[in-house]
């Protein structure tokens, strides 16, 4: 269970700064850390980068920002800069008594959580609840998509998100109909909110560096709701079945599922394959299914 949150005390008043690459290796170098392969970290050094992204968010003074895995606190203490009220969030315990010390130093208005995203409490944990939230975050990559979505699910008071992803990642979160990369995550992204790629960033940024490039996505949410009024749990199951056998027309990879009549009353083709469907396209067809 996360351990309920803790404010860091403020060391001295002074404006956020954020960390430099040498910064960094003096910490890890101080601590006997490094970055940890289990849990996908690949911390951002470079401040014009970190800075590029709080930019990029959007957020300011009365904002209220969640970061997920927090690491050293380069993004962490650029967010704060803008003025913005940012609740970190980290799991790793090893990281976490450097990361409050950096806090402490440059950013003590910052509270901190320790706890794993995937399964935080958020109601309880995002005050106030009922304010609206931005997530920004660099997100690990075995965790990044699952995050997204779950996120999108289950935490309404976030309704915006720029997210740090490996760039087939981000490409899939993104993508829309006739693009190569567009799949199950993508309908699902399209069906509670607009996302699109804002930015690109080079391995060099990272340590330890990558071997991919990475991309900024930006996921705001629908204000009126999600797209289509089909029950998602029916909507949801179509799109797998489709995707699941993406070369077949639907006709074959919906047989168990989708009637001829029901094709007909949606207005999609038989004929069509899971790739050619909008989220609209496929709430029809939910809405229509027996």
């Amino acid at each position: 269970m996360p351990r309920p949150p803790v404010r860091c005390a403020p060391a001295r008043t002074c404006p956020a700064v954020t960390l430099t690459r040498s910064e960094v290796s003096t910490l890890l170098d101080a601590h006997g850390l490094s970055p940890s392969r289990a849990l996908g970290q690949n911390f951002v050094v470079e401040p014009a980068t970190v800075r590029k992204i709080a930019r990029i968010a959007g957020v300011g003074t009365g904002d209220h920002v969640v970061e997920i895995g927090a690491g050293l606190g380069s993004l962490t203490l650029a967010l704060a800069e803008t003025g913005a009220n940012v609740t970190a969030v980290e799991v790793d315990r090893h990281v976490l008594p450097v990361l409050r010390s950096v806090l402490a130093e440059r950013a003590p208005a910052v509270l901190l959580l320790e706890g794993d995203a995937m399964t935080l409490e958020w109601a309880s944990q995002l005050e106030p609840p009922d304010a609206s939230w931005h997530l920004v975050a660099n997100l690990p990559y075995n965790v990044a998509t699952p995050l997204v979505l779950d996120v999108l699910d289950h935490v309404p008071a976030v309704v915006e998100l720029l997210v740090l992803v490996q760039r087939e990642a981000g490409e899939r979160l993104a993508a829309s109909v006739g693009d190569p990369a567009y799949g199950i995550p993508s309908v699902k992204v399209a069906y509670h909110a607009t996302a699109e790629l804002a930015g690109r960033v080079g391995p060099s940024v990272f340590v330890p560096k990558p071997k991919v490039e990475s991309v900024l996505v930006r996921i705001r949410r629908r204000p009126d709701g999600p797209a289509t009024d089909a029950d998602p749990a029916r909507l949801f199951t179509l799109v797998r079945a489709g995707f699941g056998h993406r070369r077949k027309m639907l006709r074959r990879s919906l047989a168990a599922l989708v009637d001829a009549e029901a094709f007909v009353t949606a207005g999609v083709a038989p004929t069509a394959r899971a790739e050619e469907l909008d989220v609209v396209a496929w709430g029809r067809l939910a809405a229509a299914a027996p």
